[in-house]
């Protein structure tokens, strides 16, 4: 089943983000790889596709796993979660319906 995985990110850690990020997206990629991932990518904290030192408000994930455990499993295992990038994370199914 098909998970939203949702991180808010924690006032000041834009410095913490950027150096962690490439662990971040190592993970992401290995999810693609096994074709699991349906959609991944960070939530500018202003309306611009690159906010500068505005950063980020968070980032949201769609993934396919087993059950909403190993979803938590997984994120909890996230570079941005163990460096305290993400103030606040959620995981919630998910059921694709279009397209």
């Amino acid at each position: 089943m098909f998970y939203v995985l949702t991180g808010e990110d924690a006032p000041g850690k834009l410095d913490v983000r950027m150096a962690v990020r490439p662990g971040h997206l190592a993970r992401l990629e290995a999810l693609r790889d096994e074709g699991r991932l349906l959609v991944a990518g960070p939530m500018p904290a202003i309306d611009s596709p690159d906010p500068g030192p505005a950063g980020f408000f968070g980032s949201l994930i769609i993934a396919e796993f087993a059950s909403q455990t190993e979803a938590e499993a997984w994120l909890a295992a996230d570079p941005y979660v163990i460096e305290g990038v993400f103030a606040r994370t959620s995981v919630r199914p998910y059921k694709k319906v279009l397209p």
